[in-house]
C-alpha cells in the first residue's frame, strides 16, 4: 500500500509542476478553495518532491482568515452525507468519506444529531479529515470537539482543512 501512495505522491508533484498555471490552480482549488492559498502554493513551483509540496501547502495555509475558512467550508458536505453532484469536489468528498459507514441507522442518527449540535454551537459545518477514519472515530471527534471553545475549534478546523488539502494535493494520507 505504501508504494502505491508513493507513486501517487510522485505523480501529483509531476502533474502540478508540468500543468499550466490555470490547470494547476484548478487542481489546487479543489484541494482548498482559497484563492490566496492557491496563488501562494503555485508560487513555490516547481516542487522538488512531495515534501516540498507538503511544506508549501502548510505554509500557505497557516493561518487562514475567518473569511477563507468560511469559503473553504462552503464546498464541504456534512460528514455522513453524500455530496450532491458528480463534479471533482463531490468525488473528493465521497472518496474521503467512504470509510464512514452510515448503513447502521444508529450511526447515521448520531452523526445527524451531532452535525446539528455542532452547527448550532459553531455556526458552520463540522469538518474533519474523514479519509482514514471510520464512523466511530468521526463520532468520537465530533463529540469531543463540541466541548471546544470557539477559538480552539477555529484552530482545529484550520488544521483539518490543511490535512484535507494535503491529502487531495498529494494523493495520499501522508502524515495525516
Amino acid at each position: 500500500m505504501e508504494s502505491t501512495f508513493r507513486i501517487a505522491e510522485s505523480d501529483a508533484v509531476v502533474d502540478l509542476n508540468t500543468a499550466s498555471e490555470a490547470d494547476a490552480a484548478r487542481t489546487l482549488s479543489l484541494c482548498l478553495d482559497v484563492p490566496r492559498w492557491v496563488r501562494e502554493v503555485l508560487s513555490d513551483r516547481p516542487f522538488t518532491d512531495v515534501q516540498a509540496l507538503r511544506h508549501a501547502i502548510h505554509r500557505a495555509a497557516a493561518p487562514l482568515t475567518a473569511e477563507e475558512v468560511h469559503r473553504a467550508l462552503a464546498v464541504h458536505p456534512r460528514i455522513g452525507e453524500r455530496p450532491d453532484g458528480d463534479d471533482a469536489s463531490a468525488r473528493h468528498a465521497s472518496t474521503e468519506q467512504s470509510g464512514v459507514d452510515i448503513s447502521d441507522a444508529s450511526v447515521e442518527q448520531r452523526l445527524r444529531a451531532g452535525n446539528v449540535a455542532y452547527e448550532r454551537r459553531f455556526g458552520q459545518v463540522f469538518l474533519i479529515r474523514a479519509a482514514g477514519r471510520d464512523a466511530h472515530a468521526v463520532l468520537d471527534a465530533l463529540h469531543s470537539r463540541l466541548g471546544n471553545d470557539p477559538e480552539t475549534e477555529a484552530a482545529v478546523v484550520e488544521h483539518e482543512l490543511r490535512e484535507i488539502a494535503e491529502i487531495r494535493a498529494t494523493g495520499s494520507l501522508g502524515n495525516a
